[in-house]
């Protein structure tokens, strides 16, 4: 009973605790037996090629390390890292194409990305002649975005603002939600042909940058509906029920209160959306297609832009031609980056206010 009733130490339990532990070192050792063990079975098996050899190398460890654990360590420990090399090896499974895309674009982009590129044009250029810019194209891609989000987002909020303040589970709102998942999931090539089919050969419409636009709004709307419905539902209930208790109209709450409560979600989503059309080619080529010289105006001719320039110098096939096509991919790349950035900085602004 005296042994039993015995206080055990902070520094007895931790002795027995460290007892049961793997060393720090055993992590490097497991992975490094996996390495070897995978590479010698590239030599004597059917299994070869990096991709083979590196998925049996993370095979081998997981298996290794789990077993050494478990029977040093026991269950509990075993499938803590075990659970904990899953959730490493996704996250890293996640960074390195990202990484890999970003290193690749800005390291063969700065082979064509200077100054002269950004403020001169394609005008009398041959493909095969280095030299070239991109403005035209910048600009392009500029007022088309601006035309997007002049459509986009306004609709989108409204569209939000409806679902949730005054839909009250009616079949419209069920309507408009079911059109809304659905056109989040279309091709962005069908919103292209909806344009071309709908405004240019139905209505006249000519191919322009406003077609462009129409297209491109067409892919933001979804995105700006989801994002905003979602940040006016996290508004609480209580901030609207005290504005009408002060005998506030509700579409005053709505401009007043709700939407400036939820304008930091709603600013994020419609950036999200502009950089999710920034980038489409599809719609583009069906509504503007190419042109070499600058365009700023939108309602009438064809009209650059940085993904049908890309597009356009990928084909040509040239080495110069290529090398202007991953500037233009950087240059797109930056401008989504600034897009992102100014964001943050207006919501981070109107929290502040």
């Amino acid at each position: 009973m005296a042994i039993l009733d015995r206080t055990i130490s902070d520094d007895e339990l931790h002795n027995l605790l460290s007892q049961r532990k793997l060393p720090r070192w055993t992590t490097l050792a497991t992975c490094a037996t996996a390495i070897a063990g995978s590479a010698l079975l590239s030599f004597i098996s059917p299994v070869s090629g990096v991709a083979g050899t590196a998925v049996f190398a993370f095979l081998l460890f997981i298996v290794l390390q789990t077993g050494l654990s478990f029977a040093v360590e026991g269950k509990r420990y075993a499938i803590d890292r075990l659970a904990t090399t899953l959730l490493l090896s996704a996250l890293t499974a996640a960074l390195v194409p990202l990484v890999s895309i970003l290193l690749t674009v800005l390291i063969r982009g700065l082979n064509a990305f200077n100054s002269s590129f950004l403020t001169s044009t394609m005008r009398n250029v041959s493909p095969r002649r280095p030299g070239g810019g991109i403005l035209h194209a910048l600009i392009g891609t500029l007022e088309q975005v601006a035309i997007a989000a002049a459509i986009g987002v306004p609709l989108g909020i409204f569209a939000a603002v409806y679902l949730v303040e005054y839909g009250n589970r009616s079949r419209l709102a069920r309507a408009i939600s079911f059109f809304v998942d659905v056109m989040t999931g279309i091709p962005s090539i069908v919103a292209g042909l909806f344009v071309y089919t709908g405004f240019i050969l139905t209505l006249g419409l000519q191919r322009s940058g406003l077609a462009a636009g129409i297209s491109l709004s067409i892919l933001m709307i979804p995105v700006v509906v989801r994002s905003t419905e979602e940040m006016l539902r996290l508004v609480p209930r209580d901030l609207r029920e005290a504005s009408y208790a002060l005998g506030v109209p509700k579409y005053r709450t709505i401009l007043r209160v709700v939407i400036p409560s939820a304008s930091t979600g709603i600013i994020t989503g419609a950036m999200l959306a502009v950089a999710r059309v920034t980038g489409e080619t599809a719609p583009l080529l069906l509504t503007t297609f190419l042109t070499q010289s600058i365009n700023t105006n939108p309602f009438n001719g064809p009209q650059a832009s940085l993904p049908t320039y890309v597009w356009d110098q990928i084909g040509s096939g040239t080495t110069a031609s290529i090398d202007r096509a991953w500037a233009g991919a950087l240059t797109l790349i930056l401008l989504v980056m600034i897009l992102n950035l100014s964001a943050r900085l207006i919501a981070r602004a109107s929290r502040v206010k």
